[in-house]
């Protein structure tokens, strides 16, 4: 069965983690993804380690599967005319560059659009296109404390945390695929396609969600809360006799029912707990009888108990203990794909379950240059084009791919 994305060619000029992280999916899904990098490779995570795995870099192929890999020095004329090539006959264009240089390299939408009306044209920068700040490089790490998330991460003692994955440039990556998918979806109707300005740090306010709507409501700026939940008691983490556990109960039906569990039914009827109001106003008293009573057994023990009677909880699992679930496995999170480097690689599954058009891995993430021949012989370039191109440095070529 062919996938969702199926005969959708997508010209990826992005690198590091957004941008990819958005192609990847589409790839997953079925698309064409070609990805374009300078001669050598010009996407930093290549070098980001370790580990490596042969010389492969871990962080390189966990946002980069189902994509083929073409060279291109953009910096000459004889380069961007690949790029616009291409563009002629692609569905999306998507690149991360910092604002203006597109256009200083005639690669924009206004121009990449006289050649191709149908083009899906994605810009991922850190700001926007608009704004004071527009002309500025963007960096999650960056945009995670300009945008509020590190001062509701962490706790009083912590000090301001970020969170413990690139989440902005995550999130950033999902919203330019639906995206994408959206332009892709009203080009049917139009006839005509669009320009997307993503921006990362729009992507990390609108990702405030709840604790932005309590801000713009009450006008309290929030303070680091740690594990607990600013709307939501008991929402936390909680320490047993052996190690801690999470417990979320979300109403009052659920917090009875805990406290009975627990052997402590008086608490529910206790006017300082007997709501979710009161609970959040009476959280520390609340937390000290939660957490002297779980003393009295094992993590696993009470978690067991409240499973048993439908009271959200969970622990808190290492990376071994997440990757080695039943769930995990059984949901085909874990794959394995064989590299012509790096040999046979571990990657995370595509959360992307459709009971049709299936995601599937079918390329390995590429080594740079890799489908170069390949990609310009499809585009229509002879034999002695592109090893003139070869010999002018404008495309390198991966050599255990040489064909001509």
């Amino acid at each position: 069965m062919k996938g969702a994305l199926e005969g959708i060619t997508v010209l990826d000029l992005s690198r590091v983690l957004a941008g990819p992280y958005c192609t990847m999916i589409l790839g997953d899904l079925g698309a064409d993804v070609m990805k374009v990098e300078a001669p050598g490779g010009s996407d930093e995570t290549r070098g980001w380690g370790p580990p490596f795995q042969n010389g492969v870099s871990a962080y390189y192929l966990c946002a980069n599967r189902n994509k083929r890999s073409i060279t291109v020095n953009l910096k000459t004329e004889e380069g961007r005319e690949i790029i616009r090539t291409l563009a002629k006959d692609a569905d999306v264009v998507i690149n991360n560059f910092k604002t203006g240089s597109m256009e200083n390299w005639d690669l924009d939408y206004d121009s990449l659009k006289a050649i191709n009306p149908r083009l899906v044209y994605c810009s991922i920068t850190g700001f926007g296109e608009t704004g004071p700040y527009r002309h500025l490089p963007g960096y999650d790490y960056i945009i995670q404390g300009m945008s509020g998330l590190m001062s509701i991460t962490g706790n009083d003692e912590s000090g301001p945390m970020k969170i413990g994955v690139a989440m902005v440039d995550i999130l950033t990556g999902l919203y330019s695929a639906i995206s994408i998918e959206a332009a892709l979806l009203e080009r049917e109707r139009s006839g005509q396609g669009q320009k997307i300005d993503m921006s990362l740090m729009d992507t990390a306010v609108s990702s405030l969600a709840n604790v932005a709507s309590n801000y713009l409501i009450s006008g309290a700026i929030p303070r680091r809360l740690g594990n607990d939940h600013p709307n939501i008691v008991p929402y936390s983490t909680f320490r047993a006799m052996d190690g801690e556990l999470i417990i979320a109960v979300g109403n009052n039906r659920q917090f009875a029912t805990l406290c009975e569990v627990m052997g402590i039914s008086e608490i529910a009827a206790d006017e300082r707990f007997h709501t979710n109001e009161a609970r959040v106003n009476h959280k520390l008293e609340l937390t000290g009888i939660l957490e002297n009573r779980l003393q009295i057994k094992p993590a696993n023990e009470w978690m067991e108990l409240f499973s048993q009677h439908n009271i959200p909880c969970g622990p808190i699992a290492t990376m071994d203990q997440v990757f080695n679930h039943p769930q995990v496995l059984a949901r085909e999170m874990v794959v394995e794909v064989d590299h012509p480097e790096a040999g046979s690689v571990k990657l995370v599954g595509s959360p992307i379950k459709l009971s049709r058009t299936e995601t599937k891995i079918e390329r390995h993430p590429p080594i740079a240059g890799e489908h170069t021949v390949e990609i310009l012989q499809q585009a229509g370039y002879s034999h002695v084009e592109i090893e003139q191109l070869k010999k002018n440095n404008i495309i390198q070529i991966y050599q255990e791919a040489y064909t001509l």
